[in-house]
């Protein structure tokens, strides 16, 4: 379905369009908060396990209390 989607092409025709929204002084202001958005969930699916992991053993101990 997605095949060839991100062809080199299609990514110039994105970022020109996208150039011509934003301008090229807001571009990279862009770009930074996307990488800061996309790290912040990587960072968080990372934690997720651990978190899930100590709430669930808290919940044991509440239990048998």
């Amino acid at each position: 379905m997605f095949e060839g989607l991100f062809q080199p092409m299609h990514l110039l025709v994105i970022f020109f369009i996208a150039l011509l929204v934003f301008g090229p002084k807001k571009l990279p202001e862009l770009g930074k908060g996307l990488g800061e958005g996309i790290r912040a969930l990587k960072d968080g699916m990372k934690n997720a396990p651990e978190e899930a992991k100590t709430q669930s053993t808290n919940q044991d101990n509440q239990n048998k209390s």
